[in-house]
């Protein structure tokens, strides 16, 4: 019996019988410590409360946060480029950009108005249906019936500028922005024409 005992117990420290580790936590962001840093950093672009009121600046409230995180690092690393975002973080560590990601992602977003609600109709068919004939598939079969995006996947879009939509979906028409995941829009894009582009960019700003 002892015998037995002890080969047990030779075992169990061997690397074959040991048990496994459990996984260091994924490191989660500290939204009261991205507060100050969004107070000296970030609010003269995208306001305190993430509700930009610039057009050309996105609105980031309630996106999620890994998302978010995603951006920030790949303005860092270069994968996305943008020469203004590339400086804001480039004094920014990854604990800090976490930090700011969880921030942002806990506030509340302000619902909008499309402007040219004739546009909007146009784009609502576009959101909804796709475009018939050249293989553009609905936006709310990723970004959701309303907007809201899917975690981790696709971004949150109700409400968002118009002009920043639009100047994102052209960009990823040219290839100049080139970030997403297996070319999806970049894909999307190339097959949406100009007026396409600024209808759904339009609907989206009135989503909610």
């Amino acid at each position: 019996m002892k015998l037995v005992v002890s080969l047990v117990a030779a075992l169990a420290s061997t690397s074959a019988f040991a048990a496994t580790p459990a996984a260091a936590p994924a490191s989660k962001g500290d939204p009261k410590a991205g507060e100050s840093i969004v107070n000296q950093v970030c609010a003269a672009c995208h306001s305190v409360d993430g509700n930009s009121v610039i057009p050309a600046n996105p609105k980031i409230a309630g996106l999620n946060a890994e998302y978010i995180n995603k951006q920030l690092t790949e303005f860092k690393s270069g994968a996305r480029q943008n020469p203004i975002m590339a400086g804001m973080v480039a004094g920014l560590s990854p604990q800090d950009m976490l930090n700011v990601s969880a921030y942002f992602a806990a506030q509340q977003p302000k619902p909008d108005t499309s402007k040219d609600q004739q546009q909007a109709l146009l784009g609502q068919k576009i959101y909804r249906g796709g475009v018939q004939g050249t293989g553009v598939p609905a936006c709310a079969s990723c970004h959701g019936p309303q907007g809201n995006g899917v975690p981790v996947q696709f971004p949150r879009l109700a409400g968002q500028h118009a002009d920043y939509t639009y100047v994102q979906l052209n960009a990823f028409r040219l290839g100049e922005r080139s970030n997403d995941a297996a070319k999806m829009m970049r894909t999307i894009a190339a097959k949406m024409s100009d007026a396409d582009m600024k209808a759904v960019a339009s609907y989206i700003q009135g989503l909610r």
